[in-house]
């Protein structure tokens, strides 16, 4: 049919001469009338026809019988030909995905990796990357009308073995041969530990999981080799069906310890259709998100119909629209966003066999708690349920054991304790002298290994000291926080982790779950509000067993904090300043504790022993 430019369609290619899905633009729309009818109709499509957009809205378009007329004598003007050569691409604009090639506009998606590319050029390139074929039969392109009969794009002979929906985990023989004692000592070293009935054993191989091998391929390729003590244990509790409750070490493995009960549960059935996943992944933060994402698709490659979304706020709403028309089996997404395209009817949640909350201890506090759980209504209650975080506290692990039913509880190392592998630096500093300490810091050539993350509590504060470091030490220094755009954001982490930056200072946006894996350095600028969030800001020094250092800037400001400090950091071995260990204001938090924890003690059972021992220590309390 013949449109204005502005609302040309652009379908996917249909037939085997391309392998490719064509991508929407944000200002395209999709068009249900993709081929002619017969000519008893054509004067009826001469009536206003209407079409739809990505974000469900309706565009109406008056269209008159000469130009549709002409749409049936043209038919090469419906559709642009998929482009053969990367240089007659565009580059991309914000927002819109990128070629995995050569970075130009990724308008269409290779079928058999799932991954953006740009033309027939980079789709070859990446198959021949891949290892999936030479990458030359993408060049032999048919006409169109030829292929009219094949309504399927063609897909690269796959092993589908890594399809079989008969899997189940069976224990490993080796692992079945050890004694109690062996396995309780084997936790007891690793420091795992358990609640629930029925636990599995721990592995010691992913070999022992019985994966396919396809997935087992992806494992290694990616760099897992072996696995850390949460994989160990949560990974064979996941793959059973059983709901769990993880708390672990920041940057202990937990994502791929949820990825891989998350990707066999999806391939254990064949997907549902278009916009009704198998798996819902929940995190707090887009960084996050699209990190899980990247992981879970490093797990995917090669496996055939193994499609994931990424839905977060701060990109543009039309292409994640676009994606969920394919058939997805994993979503992972922000709960603002999925709230928003949940409402659009757009996605259903009702096939979920899965559903994954990370960092569950902020998805469950004022916030977010009422948008997850607004997540969960369209969820059936017939679904497994991991909830996953380094630090879960008393009043959140209550309300998260609401979520889960008969749950297995999995705690790895200290519960809510800093990584072990950080050294933790506290100095009294003093506001107007932070500055000046900074600046010190990042002169000591002891202490400075590039980049470093300086943490601060405010957005304007994150600008204004950027300047100061940058004009002060001549140092690369960038700042992050949630004034910039999504597009900015994604640019500043990518050159954190390739180390175009030596120092980048950051809001909590940076805090939680990412894998900083080449920071060594963490200054916190501003101690955190709560303890939770010092455990996890420092967590970004010491990832999956590198060591690392962590300064925190500690005065009276953080008075209220004064006791948690101690509690926390003390039994770590580290130095406490001594305005910290002499203030009185430790002293005050101490002695209201003291107070608490025995009027607890005075709340014993009443017994015949003891009933008249209780009645005159109240007489006393009167008097």
């Amino acid at each position: 049919m013949f449109m204005p430019r502005a609302l040309k369609v652009k379908r996917p290619a249909q037939g085997p001469d391309h392998g490719l899905n064509k991508k929407t633009k944000a200002d395209q729309v999709d068009c249900d009338q993709s081929k002619p009818q017969a000519s008893s109709q054509k004067e009826e499509s001469c009536e206003d026809t209407e079409t739809r957009d990505d974000t469900g809205e309706h565009l109406t378009e008056s269209a008159t019988c000469d130009s549709e007329a002409q749409s049936f004598s043209d038919n090469a003007e419906e559709e642009e030909p998929v482009k053969s050569f990367k240089k007659s691409q565009r580059w991309p604009e914000p927002g819109e995905p990128v070629c995995v090639m050569c970075g130009r506009y990724g308008e269409y998606i290779c079928d058999a990796t799932d991954n953006d590319v740009c033309s027939l050029e980079c789709k070859a390139s990446h198959l021949l990357q891949m290892g999936i074929t030479t990458g030359d039969d993408v060049f032999n392109v048919k006409d169109k009308n030829d292929d009219k009969k094949t309504s399927q794009p063609h897909r690269p002979a796959v092993n589908t073995a890594a399809n079989e929906s008969a899997y189940s985990y069976r224990e490993d023989p080796f692992i079945s041969g050890l004694t109690d004692e062996q396995v309780e000592r084997m936790r007891l070293e690793l420091g795992i530990k358990t609640e629930g009935k029925d636990v599995r054993r721990p592995i010691i191989d992913f070999e022992h999981c019985g994966f396919p091998s396809l997935l087992s391929g992806n494992l290694k390729n990616a760099g897992y080799e072996a696995p850390t003590p949460v994989q160990m244990q949560m990974v064979p509790v996941g793959l059973t069906g059983r709901d769990v409750i993880a708390s672990a070490d920041t940057g202990s493995g937990k994502t791929i310890a949820f990825l891989l009960p998350v990707v066999m549960r999806a391939l254990e059935e064949a997907g549902h259709g278009v916009c009704s996943p198998l798996a819902l992944i929940l995190t707090p933060t887009r960084e996050l998100a699209i990190q899980i994402e990247r992981q879970a698709k490093e797990l995917v490659v090669k496996i055939p119909n193994m499609r994931t979304a990424l839905l977060v706020g701060g990109m543009p709403l039309p292409p994640q629209l676009h994606r969920l028309k394919s058939s997805i089996k994993i979503v992972i997404a922000t709960p603002g966003r999925l709230n928003e395209i949940l409402k659009q009817k757009a996605l259903q949640l009702d096939k979920v066999k899965i559903l994954v909350v990370d960092e569950v201890d902020t998805m469950l506090k004022m916030g977010f708690q009422h948008q997850v759980l607004e997540v969960l209504e369209h969820v059936t209650e017939e679904h497994q349920t991991l909830l996953a975080s380094a630090t879960i506290p008393a009043g959140t692990e209550e309300l998260a054991a609401r979520l889960v039913h008969d749950p297995v509880r999995i705690a790895i190392g200290e519960k809510n304790q800093p990584c072990a592998d950080i050294k933790q630096i506290l100095l009294w500093v003093e506001e107007p002298s932070k500055k000046k300490k900074l600046f010190e810091i990042l002169n000591d050539n002891k202490l400075f290994q590039p980049p470093v993350v300086v943490f601060v509590d405010c957005k304007l504060g994150a600008d204004l000291l950027c300047e100061a470091v940058a004009k002060v030490t001549g140092l690369t220094t960038v700042a992050i926080h949630s004034d910039k755009t999504q597009r900015e954001r994604n640019r500043i982490l990518k050159g954190l982790l390739d180390g175009d930056f030596e120092v980048v200072i950051s809001t909590g946006v940076l805090g939680r779950g990412l894998d900083l894996a080449n920071v060594r350095l963490v200054v916190n600028f501003d101690m955190p509000n709560t303890m939770d969030e010092y455990v996890h800001q420092v967590g970004r020094a010491g990832r999956l067993g590198h060591r690392g250092t962590a300064i925190t800037f500690l005065n009276n400001n953080n008075k209220r904090l004064f006791l948690e400090v101690v509690k926390r950091v003390k039994p770590t071995g580290s130095i406490l300043p001594p305005q910290l260990l002499n203030s009185p204001y430790l002293y005050e938090q101490q002695k209201r504790e003291s107070q608490k924890t025995k009027m607890r003690s005075d709340d014993t059972l009443v017994t015949k022993n003891n009933l008249l021992d209780i009645i005159k220590r109240h007489d006393r309390r009167k008097k």
